[in-house]
This record gives C-alpha cells, structure tokens and sequence, in this order.
C-alpha cells in the first residue's frame, strides 16, 4: 500500500503552474470586480477587474458569466492567501501587440477607438495593446483642441514599433494627405474654368472665404462675392455653409472661384432701368472731393458730381451729402461699355420747376442744359475713385 496520503496524490494528480504561463479555466463565480476561475489547479485562479480590462467602471458580472470558457496568464502562483493571480488583459495585449507588429511590417490600415485624449496626442487601444498618436501626427491640419476625437474610431498606421520600451507610434496624418491627394487628382480632372460646382465654407478671412471643393480649396474673394459691394464677408458667410460657385480661373493649384453669374449681371438691365432722362433713386455710397457715387442697387454705381448736386456753389460732396442717405437724381449720361452713369439733382430739380410751373409733367427727354465742359468732367472722373 502506497506511504502517500489522499491529499498528496490528489496534489500530485493536478497540473503543475508557473509565472507567465498561459492557462485555460472555467468561470465558477463572477463579482463586481472579480472573476474565479477553475483552472485545474489546486487553487483557483483570481483575475481581478484591473487585470481584464482598462475601464474602471466596468461590472464584470455584465461582461463574463459562470460556466465561460477563459485563458489567461498566471502573474503569481500563489498571491499571498494561497490563490493563483492572474491577467486576462495583458495576455490580450500581447496578442494585440503581435497583430500590431504585423500590421507594422504590412503598413496595414488599422482603426481603433480613441480611449484617452492626452497633452500630446491620443491613445487608441488595438486588442488591448495601445498605440499613441502624436498631435503632430492626428491631422494634416493644425488642431488645437484634440477633444472632439474622443470616442471616435480613427484610422491609421503603425509607423514605429517597439514594445519594450512601451513605445507603439500610430500616424492618421499620412492616411489623410494620401487620400487628399487622391481626390485632389480627380477634382482637377473633372473642373475646368467656366464651371459652376458645389462647396462649403471651410474658412472666413477678410479679404475671402475658402470654399472646400472636395480635394482642393478654392478662393472666393470679397470681389467677387457679390455684384455689390461687401464690407465684412464675415458676416456675410459662416463656416459649414453649402455655396454654389463659379470657377473663374485655375492656376496650377490655386482656385479662384466667384458668386458673380453672369446671368444675374445687373449690366444687363442696366440700359432700360437707367436711360437717359430717368428719374432714380439710390444710397450714397462713398464721397470723393469731386463727387459722391451712389449705389442704384447691388454692382451699380453712378457718380454724382460735385458741380450737378445744387445750383448753388458746392466746394465738397460731404458739406451737402452723408453716407447711406437715399437721394433722388436725373440720369444725364449713361454709357454701358464702360460702366459709367452720370446723375445730376440739379437736372431733377430743374425739371420739377418747370413742371410746377406748366402743371403738367414735362417729358422725359426734357434736360437741364449741362455745360458741356461739366458733363465731360464727371465722365471722366478717375477710375480708381470710381473702384473705392
């Protein structure tokens, strides 16, 4: 008969463990925060909640279930109260960190959730492995803010690997200047100047607004941004906004793009709405020393010289008018090749006179006799003044 005990052969009779082995148990309990695990040794294994996972708020009872089958990996034989500790999560970090240095070698598309927004970039988690992205490294675009990534599934690429020394560097920049590049290509392949194409604001400057094109950005410059004049094109478009455009010239890669369809050019009605002889109506707009140009609606302006505003003697615009004031004025000249009327408020006045005096209206072609030395003078008027 056999000098050994029951308990030493039923000891003898169960596996054998060692640090950093991996084992296969059943779950025969779930807790909050831990999990027991019958791993067919003489005790059980204990993985606690910081050993499964990252997130500390889990309840494992909503993750695993008695009766589960499990591998992990032994941390320590015995944890001091006879039990075996072991780690579920660092057993899958190492898988994730072989599947990482695969795609390390094959330049694989990865993407993963961002679980930790830092000072320096984001941390995303691949199998439990994590991978940092720099901030340099996030964006083909500055960004400042990190914050919205949180959460976020983002693509990218493995573009350092070393494990031992904790350091798993994952780039999303690379990925986003390749696809840009891309559809940059295809962009310039189907536009051509004279296209009317869809876009959205992307950046609103002074001097423009950037218009997102899909693969290139385009400028919209406050010129062109109306018929009319635009003081502030902040306040005219806001960033996210759908805009229909013009492509009004290509230069290599620079986009110069216009909201003056020619269509809606209002040249084209000018001449009947504008005749000679017919009374308007229009806002001062800006003064010169010569004369004040009034606004008759949106890209239409005529001049007013200083000399036709009264008859009595006027040194400067700006003794008699103010600017945004709404004036009434003859048409005295209009000449639609180079996009110039003359006004005159003497004319009206003139022609008013004379028909409170007849009592009946005088027609239209009935003007005030014009020096023609004055007339000259207003046509003549310095284009610079008249593109202020």
């Amino acid at each position: 008969m056999s000098d050994l005990s029951f308990e030493q052969m039923l000891e003898d009779s169960l596996k054998t463990i060692h640090n950093g082995e991996v084992v296969e148990g059943t779950v025969i309990d779930v807790k909050e925060d831990e999990i027991v695990l019958n791993i067919g040794y003489k005790a059980d294994g204990i993985i606690t909640r910081s050993e499964y996972t990252n997130e500390s708020n889990v309840d494992l009872r909503d993750i695993v279930h008695v009766n589960d089958k499990m591998e992990a990996k032994v941390l320590k034989v015995n944890d001091g109260d006879g039990q075996v500790l072991l780690t579920y999560k660092r057993l899958v970090a190492e898988k994730g960190n072989k599947r990482l240095e695969e795609a390390f070698n094959t330049q694989e598309v990865l993407k993963a959730p961002v679980v930790q927004v830092l000072s320096g970039g984001l941390s995303v988690v691949v199998e439990e492995a994590r991978v940092f992205i720099p901030a340099s490294l996030v964006s083909d675009i500055y960004e400042k803010n990190l914050e919205k990534y949180a959460g976020q599934e983002i693509e990218f690429v493995i573009t350092e690997f070393n494990p031992r020394r904790r350091r798993i560097i994952g780039d999303r920049k690379q990925l986003l200047v390749a696809r840009k590049a891309e559809m940059q290509k295809a962009l310039f392949e189907r536009i051509a100047v004279g296209d009317v194409v869809e876009g959205v604001v992307k950046n609103v400057t002074d001097f423009g607004a950037f218009i997102d094109l899909g693969g290139a950005d385009g400028l919209l410059h406050i010129s062109e941004m109306s018929w009319g004049h635009v003081e502030n094109p902040k306040k005219v478009f806001k960033v996210g906004e759908k805009l229909t455009v013009l492509i009004k010239d290509i230069n290599g890669e620079k986009i110069a793009l216009s909201l003056k369809f020619e269509d809606q050019n209002p040249w084209l009605t000018a001449g009947e709405k504008y005749a000679v002889g017919n009374i308007v109506e229009g806002r001062v707009a800006r003064m010169t020393d010569f004369g004040a140009f009034i606004e008759l609606e949106p890209g239409v302006d005529a001049l007013l010289h200083v000399s036709q505003i009264s008859h009595e003697h006027v040194d400067k615009p700006s003794d008699i008018l103010k600017v945004g004031q709404m004036i009434e004025a003859k048409v005295v000249d209009f000449n639609g090749a180079d996009k110039k009327i003359s006004l005159s408020m003497k004319a009206l006045e003139v022609q008013r006179a004379r028909e409170a005096q007849a009592g009946t209206p005088a027609p239209a072609e009935v003007q005030d006799e014009q020096p023609a030395e004055q007339a000259e003078e207003a046509a003549e008027a310095p284009a610079e003044a008249a593109e202020e």
